[in-house]
């Protein structure tokens, strides 16, 4: 009898002192757009385990255009998703919360020619076929070009909504004459369509072309579950400024994980193609609303093009406490 009690005397204290084994991990599935603006520091807390120490269990799960991941998002296949433009979409319609952003995706977008065209300038487009992902950072970058220069992206060209792999796809073919694509797609472009011309890229409109990348979180993980959003925030933030204060190791890091495929100069040009702050400069960005301005204005363009029916105030569906609540 009293063997039997000092067994169950021992087992109580190892249950309050924590020596039955560690707590199980908490499993998140991610859906990410797979672009170095989007993705980078990302991979970095994968890779330096930040989302381990915050007990998380990361299961990655690959995009190429942020309508199909905001789909998943919606349908809750995905917990949380990381991308670009459709961060001022979807949300704005009701659909997820965008709880941390990333950076400025400064000259991520481009648009090209092929070479038999002869196209010279954005005017050399109008009454054509272009090729790329309706609703996405392609098309607002697009949008904003054409209307600079006098053009209406909805009635003086025709653009083809298709997923980028195959926009990039049909363009390489020569089933369409232009393409507004994004990085890292326009090394397929350049390798495989000799003489393409790049008639402009994002950062010749910047700051209207200006836009921002971040994550978004199933509404119910945002009502029920924001303890596992900080723990990812506390996660983001030492990968954000490892980022920016060791670049060549965080891009080689990111290069060997998730872009082996490209060449490393390539990474290094999509790394110039973003604006990024460290954390403590991302709390006066939150605080000054300049992030809900920038979030903003992103939606104002998906208005014009007709995406979505009307402008929301950006703090209808951007919550910038809890990234405050963790950076303080």
């Amino acid at each position: 009898m009293r063997v039997a009690k000092l067994v169950a005397m021992v087992m109580v204290l190892a249950m309050v002192l924590g020596l039955s084994g560690p707590a199980a991990a908490e499993k998140i599935k991610v859906g990410y757009l797979h672009t170095l603006a989007v993705d980078g520091q990302f991979w970095i807390a994968m890779e330096k385990g930040y989302f381990k120490d915050q007990g998380l269990e990361i299961e990655p799960i690959k995009f190429t255009s942020g309508i199909p991941l905001m789909q998943a998002l919606s349908g809750g296949s995905v917990d949380v998703a990381i991308m670009g433009a459709v961060i001022s979409n979807f949300p704005a319609q009701g659909v997820g919360k965008v709880f941390l952003v990333n950076n400025i995706e400064y000259d991520t977008a481009m648009l090209f020619a092929r070479p038999e065209t002869g196209a010279k300038t954005i005017q050399d487009v109008k009454g054509k076929k272009i090729a790329t992902v309706k609703g996405t950072t392609a098309h607002v970058f697009l949008h904003t070009a054409l209307k600079n220069n006098g053009i209406d992206s909805s009635k003086d060209v025709d653009i083809v909504s298709m997923d980028m792999a195959g926009a990039v796809s049909a363009f390489i073919t020569g089933a369409v004459p232009f393409v507004a694509t994004w990085s890292p797609f326009h090394v397929l472009i350049r390798d495989k369509v000799p003489g393409a011309i790049m008639l402009s890229s994002a950062s010749d409109f910047y700051p209207d072309s200006a836009i921002m990348g971040g994550w978004v979180a199933t509404n119910k993980n945002y009502d029920n579950n924001k303890d596992m959003l900080k723990k990812i925030i506390k996660a983001w933030i030492p990968a954000n400024d490892y980022l920016i204060s060791h670049s060549d190791e965080a891009l080689k890091l990111i290069h060997t994980k998730a872009y082996s495929e490209i060449p490393f100069a390539d990474i290094q040009a999509g790394w110039e193609a973003e604006k990024v702050f460290t954390s403590k400069d991302w709390v006066t960005l939150y605080k000054d609303g300049s992030v809900a301005k920038w979030i903003g204005q992103v939606q104002k363009v998906f208005v014009e093009i007709g995406s979505i029916p009307k402008v929301v105030p950006p703090e209808n569906f951007f919550d910038p406490n809890l990234y405050l609540s963790v950076a303080k």
